[in-house]
């Protein structure tokens, strides 16, 4: 695997409510959290630029409401922010694409000849995923760190319900089967990242 020097890290919705909501819904991959913060490391180590983004809702009862603690970056992030040799960016957005956010994510990489861009955070069948497939329409090598992401168990129609990790393993598939992005480990990027930087 090549990063590219300016390959962009995309750190979609690392926030606190999801450790609420972790508390009363079953999650997966408890180690998500741990890569997530390798990654980082990794690229702003090797000096490449890092987006960190938050999501704002608009409900007036979600963790993730702007106001209440749960908007707030998880502690771990929040610390890294700043610390970087590349570039940064912050994003808000109220939907579930970082490319839907603020400032203009896809004009920002464009303007910085970005090309290339690694996806991890919360959640992975959510807004890690609606970015990493827009990503992918929008032309760019997406590489989707499927194992520095996590989701929860959910219900759906016709009484159907999924297991966060069931649900992890049908973006994966969505994503390599369908040409978005290429669904690979922590330990792959951030190998590759620090052999390139």
């Amino acid at each position: 695997m090549e990063i590219t020097e300016n390959a962009a890290l995309i750190v979609v919705d690392v926030q606190q409510g999801f450790d609420e909501m972790a508390s009363s819904i079953p999650r997966n991959n408890p180690t998500a959290d741990d890569n997530i913060a390798s990654l980082i490391a990794a690229w702003q180590d090797t000096g490449r630029p890092v987006v960190f983004v938050r999501h704002d809702s608009t409900k007036p009862d979600s963790p993730l409401r702007p106001g209440y603690p749960g908007n707030d970056f998880k502690e771990y992030v929040e610390q890294r922010r700043g610390l970087g040799k590349g570039p940064e960016l912050f994003i808000t957005k109220t939907v579930n694409s970082a490319f839907y956010g603020t400032p203009d994510l896809d004009a920002w990489l464009k303007t910085s000849g970005i090309t290339q861009i690694a996806i991890a955070g919360i959640q992975t069948n959510m807004c890690a995923e609606t970015t990493a497939r827009m990503g992918g329409n929008l032309g760019y090598d997406v590489l989707f760190a499927l194992d520095a992401t996590y989701t929860f168990d959910q219900e759906g129609p016709f009484g159907w319900h999924l297991t966060a990790d069931e649900l992890s393993r049908a973006t994966a598939v969505t994503l390599h089967g369908g040409d978005f992005a290429r669904v690979v480990t922590t330990e792959e990027v951030v190998t590759a990242a620090v052999a390139g930087g």
